[in-house]
């Protein structure tokens, strides 16, 4: 996934300015920035939910503006809110997905029951969604957004709201999907704990990317969090 020279504003405040990026392939990249440093923005450009003002991206191979709709079929999303149908069970809420997909029948259920089992959610397929705990819930929109087999995924802020175990747990389980899955994640968060030191470090601050580098270059001492605060305190 690269991001090249992307700007947006709002009016007259700038949200994004010049912000380039470039994931690779099988790699777990932690965009990390305090709140308002454009991150929520720059994930609504990378799924179109706003059209790029200046500035080009490209999924996979494909030009976001160019090849729209197969730049999207590559990417799965989690939003920072829920979007499951609290009322449907988890195996429910992904057959109705992966039908938005155009899958159905045999290759659904195989695709739903795969999606379930990289998650270790298959126990709760039938649970209804509203009787699962906050970490659970996660785990079955981290699935659903795998139904349609995309290459790249993104998440918004998805432990908001978790407990400590649960964030870990939820941290693990994507960069399992990273290391030995073979997909792009992109992971915007505020919090410096769910870095690993091998994972890529895009630190964006007042829209504008700070630091882009392997955490363990960023942070040499170890302590990314402190390192976080400093940088983002020297841009203030």
């Amino acid at each position: 996934m690269i991001v090249s020279g992307v700007s947006h504003a709002y009016g007259a405040r700038r949200a994004l300015e010049t912000v380039s990026l470039r994931v690779p392939r099988g790699r777990f990249c932690a965009l990390l920035g305090p709140n308002g440093a454009g991150k929520s923005t720059l994930f609504s450009l990378l799924t179109r939910l706003m059209t790029v003002q200046a500035g080009r991206i490209e999924v996979a191979g494909h030009d976001l503006f160019d090849a729209p709709r197969t730049a999207l079929a590559e990417i799965g999303v989690v939003f920072q809110q829920t979007t499951l149908d609290l009322d449907l069970s988890v195996t429910e809420n992904l057959r109705y997905f992966a039908a938005l997909h155009g899958l159905s029948g045999r290759e659904a259920a195989r695709r739903i029951d795969a999606a379930l089992d990289r998650l270790a959610m298959g126990e709760r397929a039938h649970e209804r969604a509203r009787d699962l705990n906050g970490g659970h819930r996660r785990r079955a929109e981290i699935a659903r957004a795998l139904v349609h087999g995309p290459s790249v995924l993104l998440l918004d802020e998805p432990t908001v709201g978790l407990d400590a175990a649960s964030r870990a747990a939820i941290t693990a389980h994507v960069h399992d999907l990273a290391g030995e899955g073979g997909l792009t994640v992109l992971w915007a968060t505020h919090l410096a704990d769910e870095v690993a030191p091998g994972d890529q470090v895009v630190v964006l601050h007042r829209g504008r990317v700070i630091a882009d580098a392997p955490a363990r270059e960023i942070a040499p001492e170890g302590d990314l969090a402190a390192r976080f605060l400093a940088l983002t305190s020297e841009a203030a």
